[in-house]
């Protein structure tokens, strides 16, 4: 409103907020007021506070309900004293009959504020914190209307007028109290309205005439509105033609979805700056949580109506620049990223801390660096985005903007952490300093180390909470994939140890975790919490059916009482993404260390609690893990099924995670049943996804490679095989990519065992277990065992129970934790063992083969690997001639014959879920 704001983006007195006041005043009544305490129970009056304390918190949203949608959710809050609160609200309104009165309420509003030096307090009075939530709302509401000149008061009453009018008008449930609010509509004789409206057109004239153009805290809502209400229209048409959008649309739309009745009327209130900040916010948040789920057509129609109605907007910018990033429009996003810093200099909303000194003059020059860096980043151009961080932090210390370089050290960290960058001592060593002092002598991940020790240092003295959070599970993750080793290793006292350590990922990841508790005190500029704590008032117009405590029988409804809580506290979206990806890399560590269960368990805790305020990259994470524990432990058929769900869930855009995880289940399989030409094809397709740049989507690059060389294993190419093993653990070794090596070892392990150098293939195995080792990869080291012992029997049938020996060592950890293939090699192998034995006598102890054997056969048929299949049906149908079992015999030779005839003559169709 024109008239109640004084500068763009201050805090303005509404009716809205006048009613919350007048709530407060039954809350905490002050002891001049005599009025009767109502409630029955003191969690009545607790529940009464919640949602006060929730109204508050949602004072800055860009829509206000109206008085009507205000006495429906006391309604739901007030139980058996919602009349009660109802008529005092409608009475205390109808009592304010001149803008006098307006002055002598906000004066009553004192009296239940609180001060630390007084002590005249009665001992049952109710007193707010004048520190508090509450207190300070009420304190803010006083300023608001001490700093309104007369017309801003006389604006405000009219303004209440309007507010009470149309809930007289509009609502049937207020026809027994219209004595009371009919002396509301005595006072239009004043004609007010008339008079503020045309002062306020004036105003506008005469800033236009001076300025050239209409100052954004005086647009009238009209325009504003109906690009809202387009861009809701579009959005539900959307969702009704692609079914496949239609949650991410429904969320990118909360703030305005619940807000359709406020549209009607287009002439109660004009919305502050800081509440359209608030607004582009929101879509800000839901741009970067659904990234490309969402419809940049329809965000960029409404962005550019919206910059149409207020240039001086420059916020505007920053989204366009957020959906064109997510579009992978490179050059549109840089363009509105330059013209956001241009035009705002970065100081419009941006959620960063100033720097200690005065540096205003320099505008926000380091943080474009960074937002420069990390798009440079995402769009695969490694060695310049670190060109331009490594400027950032040039500037920051320039600048001394302690907490820009604090994000830049970790925007470097993951930047080196991620991309393949094999050497970084042209760029880094002449920038920060921790790292020139010797830069000859540190390799990439020792950087990686440092610049993330400084900027957690850094964070956590500037009390950058999230930040904290987010370097613990960067931390986490570095001890995870890389062996620490001191910078100087040598000397008598040099560590040996040469060791991943699981409590120290443990502890990183619960230290990160730790930032549910004290997320509070983020020292942010620029904190929006109204849209959090109104989804709690927004969900009181859902029926609850019973009350959270019955009153007749005492007893508490645990479902309402558990929905009830779930919104007492509101977390902020990033706060809640930081948590949710702490039990995403828990999912990821067990899975490397090899407990199936827990890794399970932690992916399903995240899909439950954090599922729905996840980012739609973090979600499809999830869904990726479990699709892959499905395919791995209950078989294709499964996770086909889930994989089709997946599709429907999220789109299968290039290089999405559901995508290329679609692409190795479709190879994996084909492998199986022996289609070597689908596997070739998806085995390119995936090789396809992969950038061209070096050292980018190294991840791809090395799945790639190694479904090369195992596609090229399965055609029997042994040497071509191995020269893609070979030249990929180069490209490992040149990377630092650890973990990987073992992998790629193990696969020329595997090569030289089935080319029949069994000689060649014992070192590479030896190499992979001790990569095992140091890593703590124990399933992969169980599975590089099994290899091993292959190859002892692979020298001769003298060397079985040393084979034996090798295998029932590593039986509980395969057992236990291995997938179907992974169990049935076992199997498979300890029978191999048992028949290569001269000592083993098969007519006296035939059982243990066989049942070995019957194990292995259901779990391969499940898989549809036919070769091994056939293998373990040839090992039964010799085990019954032996014994004399004939009839078994042919059975488990026609099986033999029909896995044999599949693998021969391999289907060329993808699998029917998959249609």
């Amino acid at each position: 409103m024109a008239g109640l704001t004084r500068t763009a983006g201050a805090f303005a007195v509404t009716p809205h907020k006048i009613s919350v006041c007048i709530l407060l005043q039954l809350y905490a009544p002050s002891a001049q007021m005599s009025l009767p305490f109502p409630f029955s129970s003191i969690s009545q009056h607790n529940r009464l506070g919640l949602y006060l304390l929730s109204l508050t918190k949602s004072c800055d949203d860009i829509f206000e309900p109206k008085l009507e949608d205000l006495i429906n959710q006391l309604r739901e809050v007030g139980e058996d004293m919602d009349a009660w609160l109802t008529d005092h609200l409608t009475n205390r309104f109808s009592s304010l009959t001149s803008p006098d009165d307006l002055l002598n309420f906000f004066n009553d509003m004192r009296g239940i504020l609180g001060s630390l030096d007084s002590g005249a307090a009665q001992d049952d009075q109710i007193i707010l914190d004048p520190n508090s939530n509450l207190g300070m709302f009420v304190r803010r509401c006083i300023l608001a209307f001490n700093l309104l000149s007369f017309e801003g008061v006389c604006h405000l009453f009219t303004s209440i007028e309007v507010y009470c009018r149309e809930a007289h008008s509009s609502s049937a449930q207020y026809d027994e109290s219209n004595d009371n609010l009919e002396s509301l509509i005595q006072h239009d004789q004043m004609d007010m309205e008339k008079y503020i409206m045309d002062k306020a057109t004036e105003e506008i004239e005469l800033q236009k005439n001076a300025s050239g153009r209409v100052p954004f805290h005086l647009h009238t809502p009209e325009a504003l509105f109906k690009v809202t209400e387009g861009l809701l229209v579009t959005r539900k048409e959307k969702s009704r033609t692609n079914t496949k959008k239609a949650e991410a649309t429904q969320l990118a739309c909360a703030s305005s979805s619940t807000v359709d009745d406020t549209l009607v009327d287009e002439s109660l209130f004009l919305r502050t700056n800081y509440q359209i900040q608030g607004f582009l916010m929101e879509q800000a948040d839901a741009i970067e949580t659904h990234g490309s789920s969402l419809s940049s057509s329809s965000i960029e129609s409404f962005l550019q109506k919206l910059q149409n109605l207020a240039p001086e907007l420059h916020r505007v910018h920053f989204l366009r620049y957020l959906n064109k990033l997510h579009s992978d429009d490179y050059f549109a996003a840089l363009e509105n990223l330059l013209r956001y810093f241009d035009y705002s200099a970065g100081t419009e909303g941006f959620d960063l801390v100033l720097p200690s000194t005065g540096c205003s003059m320099y505008g926000r020059y380091e943080i474009a660096l960074l937002c420069l860096g990390m798009m440079h980043f995402r769009f695969g151009h490694p060695n310049l985005a670190l060109e331009v961080l490594t400027e950032a932090v040039r500037v920051s210390q320039q600048h001394s903007n302690d907490t820009c370089l604090a994000y830049t050290l970790a925007a470097m960290s993951n930047l080196l952490s991620e991309m393949g960058i094999a050497s970084t001592t042209s760029v880094l060593g002449s920038s920060y300093s921790p790292v020139t002092s010797t830069a000859s002598l540190l390799s990439v991940q020792q950087r990686v180390y440092i610049l993330l020790k400084e900027s957690l240092r850094r964070a956590d003295t500037l009390k950058l909470r999230r930040l904290v959070a987010s370097n613990h599970l960067a931390m986490a993750k570095f001890e995870l994939m890389h062996v620490q080793r001191p910078l100087l290793s040598f000397g008598p006292k040099a560590s040996v140890r040469h060791k991943t350590c699981p409590v120290s990922v443990c502890k990183e990841i619960r230290l990160g975790a730790h930032l549910l508790s004290d997320f509070s005190a983020e020292s942010s500029t620029m904190t929006i919490d109204g849209s959090l704590s109104s989804v709690w008032l927004k969900d009181l117009q859902k029926p609850w059916g019973q009350p959270v405590f019955s009153q007749e029988s005492g007893s508490r409804k645990s479902s309402t009482f558990f929905q009830f809580c779930d919104h007492l506290v509101s977390i902020p979206g990033s706060v809640s993404q930081i948590i949710g990806a702490s039990y995403l890399l828990r999912a990821t560590s067990w899975e490397l260390y090899g407990s199936a269960p827990m890794a399970r368990i932690n992916t399903l805790v995240y899909a439950t609690l954090f599922g729905d305020s996840s980012s739609s990259s973090d979600a499809e994470l999830a869904y990726l893990k479990l699709i892959q524990h499905l395919a791995l432990y209950k078989g294709y058929k499964d996770a086909f099924a889930a994989l089709k769900i997946a599709e429907e869930k999220f789109l299968t855009v290039s290089k999405s995670k559901i995508l290329l995880l679609k692409l190795q289940l479709l190879h994996e399989h084909a492998l199986h049943r022996g289609n070597l030409k689908l596997a070739q094809r998806m085995c390119n397709e995936l090789g396809g996804l992969a950038s061209t740049t070096m050292g980018v989507d190294m991840e791809l690059k090395v799945e790639a490679s190694l479904r090369e060389a195992r596609t090229l294993l399965a055609a029997k190419q042994y040497s071509q095989a191995a020269n893609v093993a070979h030249s990929l653990f180069c490209t490992c070794h040149k990377f630092n990519l650890q973990i990987e090596k073992a992998s790629v070892l193990l696969l020329l392990a595997e090569i030289h065992k089935k080319s029949g150098n069994a000689v060649l293939g014992l070192p590479y195995a030896l190499a992979s277990i001790s990569f095992c080792q140091s890593f703590n990869l124990d399933l992969l080291k169980a599975s590089a065992t099994l290899t091993l012992a292959e190859l002892w029997l692979g020298l001769g049938s003298n060397h079985a129970k040393r084979a034996l020996d090798l295998l029932h060592g590593a039986f509980p950890m395969i057992l236990g934790h291995g997938g179907l293939e992974l169990r049935a090699r076992a199997y498979v192998f300890e029978a191999n063992c048992y028949l290569s034995d001269p000592s083993f006598s098969v007519s006296t102890d035939f059982d243990t083969v066989l049942d070995s054997l019957r194990q292995a056969s259901e779990e391969l048929q499940a898989l549809e690997y036919h070769e091994l299949a056939a293998e373990a049906f040839y090992l039964m149908a010799m085990v019954y001639d032996k014994v004399g079992q004939l009839e078994e015999r042919e059975e488990a030779a026609t099986l033999f014959k029909k896995h044999i005839t599949a693998l021969e003559n391999p289907q060329d169709e993808e699998p029917k879920n998959m249609a």
